[in-house]
């Protein structure tokens, strides 16, 4: 009997502490106490001026990617007056690019993590200048697209290789609201483009002059990278690989037979992440023009109104990111966005919509504002300027059909009258129930959004071998057996080779 007592009693002490566990990992996530905050305006002015140059040089590359890349769907009704053709046509230029910015996220990717950052942003930068420069001056359709398809080549590498860049030369309590801040780039571009458009004079060739604009434009930043300099992180990361003894394609397939998981994960974060961008952006002017009747200026004015909510959300979401975690930021987003969805998409009048369009995309470009910290936080070292662009554009592919999903759906279920009967447009035609399709739309895609995984908020970009590192992507047969460091400190690792016996704080 006192046996079974004592083992009656072990097995309730196990039970409860296998409750106090769970109870923990429920603390950790969901109740946890934040850490202590810095001001953000201290943030701001306390950085170094070579981290200000070069935040800045990343950024205003980022914005006018982002610039030139809306130079297509912001005109294309006058593209295809000026060419003869249907819009149809020329939106393929817009699916072209999409489909073709992953090969440049590996591309320039790659060159990145092997030879530095520096130098592939500055060729890249370049190169999609002078591109969108020359499709101001393309003859025809063809030599259009032809030149946004190199544009997506040269459009994939810019993103991945200025957030590397660009946080790496951050202090880590400054990575939430930089990151933030760098990503509303793309929203800043948007409203950018937006307004020159509106600004420049209504005929068919107008169309070319928002192309060269983009490429002076992008001038300012080409001047700015001259005086940038390399990453001290991929500085100390290629001579840990030197002192390793590895090859980069060799620490490549090492990488991607140990890290496969955390690649998917990013590439489904960013796919359900670019589901809710583009579902919420890309067919919304066309819901407020043909289902609401808005005129130009009233939608023009509703787009600056929801990217001025995109740039705020983006910076104060990836500021608190640095306190309350990157993966509980997001999922308080989806859950915020999902609740104003009904007023995004069914107001009553129009100033209820523009609230409801801004406080949406608060919260859209909020969790967006998390992306470039977590995911260059989950790369590993050795491949920073890698894996966070090639898992953001392989998730913009997945989501490249966004529009055309709602676009679709929209036209097949028309709105009705109360007597059952279609409603109809001036010109007789069934009007699309767009609202109701990207409700529903963007419902999943949050709904979708909650998903949970490991981060790595935090973490020390000078380390060149991270612990998981050291027994897979290097290797742990290349690192003496009882003198393995996780320090970033190279010289540091030296001292302790000659001194087995000591350790460190």
């Amino acid at each position: 009997m006192s046996v079974k007592a004592d083992d009656g009693q072990e097995i309730e002490q196990v039970e409860c502490v296998t409750q106090d566990s769970l109870w923990t990992k429920v603390k950790r996530f969901v109740i946890r106490k934040p850490e202590k905050q810095i001001n953000a305006w201290h943030l701001l002015t306390n950085l170094t001026n070579q981290q200000r140059l070069t935040f800045t040089a990343a950024f205003l590359g980022w914005t006018m990617d982002a610039y030139d890349f809306f130079c297509v769907s912001l005109t294309a009704t006058k593209i295809a007056k000026d060419f003869n053709v249907e819009p149809s046509a020329v939106t393929s230029a817009i699916t072209t690019t999409l489909m073709l910015r992953p090969i440049g996220a590996l591309l320039f990717g790659a060159i990145a993590d092997r030879f530095g950052r520096r130098w592939p942003l500055m060729i890249d930068i370049i190169l999609f200048s002078l591109i969108n420069m020359g499709s101001g001056f393309a003859p025809d359709l063809q030599t259009f697209i032809g030149l946004r398809a190199v544009f997506g080549i040269a459009m994939g590498g810019e993103w991945g290789l200025g957030a590397s860049l660009a946080l790496e030369s951050l202090p880590v309590e400054a990575r939430g609201l930089f990151s933030g801040i760098y990503q509303e780039g793309y929203a800043c571009g948007y409203l950018v483009a937006t307004l020159v458009n509106f600004a420049i004079a209504d005929t068919n060739s107008s169309w070319r002059i928002m192309f060269w604009t983009g490429a002076a434009f992008a001038l300012l930043a080409v001047v700015i990278r001259f005086w940038v300099p390399e990453s001290e992180a991929f500085e100390k990361t290629k001579e840990a690989r030197k002192m390793m003894g590895r090859s980069y394609l060799k620490e490549t397939w090492i990488m991607m037979k140990n890290h496969w998981r955390r690649v998917i994960y990013m590439i489904i974060l960013m796919s359900f992440l670019n589901f809710s961008s583009h579902g919420s952006q890309d067919l919304y002017p066309t819901f407020l023009l043909n289902q609401l009747g808005y005129t130009p200026a009233e939608q023009t004015v509703t787009s600056v109104v929801y990217n001025i909510g995109a740039i705020i959300g983006g910076m104060i979401v990836g500021y608190y990111s640095n306190y309350l975690g990157r993966k509980f930021c997001i999922a308080v987003c989806a859950i915020m966005c999902g609740c104003f969805i009904p007023l995004w998409a069914f107001a009553p009048n129009i100033h209820a919509l523009r609230f409801g369009a801004f406080v949406v995309q608060f919260f859209v470009q909020g969790a967006w504002g998390v992306v470039p910290a977590h995911l260059n936080e989950l790369a590993p070292p050795a491949f920073r300027g890698l894996m966070p662009g090639l898992a953001y554009q392989l998730g913009n592919l997945v989501s490249a059909a966004s529009s055309q999903i709602e676009a679709t759906i929209g036209e097949k279920y028309p709105l009705r009258n109360a007597d059952g009967s279609f409603k109809l447009n001036n010109q007789g035609q069934p009007i699309p129930d767009y609202g109701k399709t990207q409700a529903i739309f963007m419902g999943v895609v949050q709904a979708c959004l909650l998903i949970a995984s490991k981060e790595e908020r935090g973490k020390d970009f000078m380390q060149n071998v991270s612990e998981d590192e050291q027994g897979r992507v290097i290797g742990s047969k290349d690192l003496p057996h009882k003198e393995q460091d996780t320090s970033s400190d190279i010289e540091k690792a030296t001292a302790e080779k000659r001194t087995p016996g000591s350790s460190s704080q």
